[in-house]
């Protein structure tokens, strides 16, 4: 394949315009909402997964934490219907990108920040120093905590980039491999064939589990700020 192997990671454009603003908001489109009294199965079964989501993830939060409700479910619609729709054929996968993941991370991340500093300051506070700490120790505990403070939003932004971005490597070149094999050893391409399909049912995994873990630690962070 004479195919760039990062070609399907360059933000696409359209007469010279990005439209990556587009491709972002097509999967709100994918969940539509209903006023009649008895809905469809599709939209029963989202409602029920949205139910079942919103019930686990929020058990541990008091009142205020709670207020977030909405926006985490929002947050893990969109990142998990975003990973799917990129692994379609010839698509674009926003969360590929880190610059994206971070502008997701870091908001959210500050946000729970600032909440537990205005709600529980000696409590914030205290998680830069640990009870018990020797006197010689403190200053570079305070350093290591507040450096570890500050490379949660990247953590956050990298582990969703790292992911998605190794899985469509994995399938690009499985993909690529098998087409090659056809002309040289069926046996051994029909092999590579069902590592591929196998490969693609696990990525239709990884996608739901990153938009899950990515939302359920933003919960935590808020759960320890709230």
């Amino acid at each position: 394949m004479n195919e760039n192997l990062f070609t399907s990671f360059i933000t696409p454009t359209m007469m010279g315009l990005p439209i990556v603003i587009l491709i972002i908001m097509f999967p709100s489109m994918l969940f539509p909402s209903t006023v009649r009294l008895v809905s469809n199965r599709l939209i029963s079964l989202q409602q029920w997964f949205i139910r079942m989501t919103t019930k686990q993830m929020m058990a541990i939060h008091n009142k205020k934490g709670q207020t977030w409700t909405l926006m985490l479910m929002s947050l893990i619609m969109f990142i998990g219907s975003t990973n799917l729709l990129g692994l379609l054929p010839y698509s674009f996968t926003p969360t590929t990108q880190l610059s994206m993941n971070l502008g997701m991370a870091i908001p959210l991340w500050a946000g729970t920040v600032i909440l537990g500093f205005r709600h529980k300051m000696k409590a914030s506070l205290a998680h830069f120093l640990p009870q018990g700490t020797p006197l010689p120790l403190i200053p570079m505990l305070v350093i290591i905590e507040t450096i570890s403070l500050f490379i949660q939003p990247m953590a956050l932004a990298v582990r969703l980039t790292a992911n998605i971005t190794a899985g469509h490597l994995l399938i690009h070149l499985i993909g690529g491999a098998t087409l090659a094999l056809m002309n040289i050893n069926m046996t051994t391409a029909f092999i590579t064939f069902t590592i591929l399909i196998l490969l693609t049912v696990l990525e239709f995994a990884v996608a739901l589990i990153q938009a899950y873990v990515f939302t359920l630690l933003v919960s935590l962070y808020l759960h320890d700020n709230s």
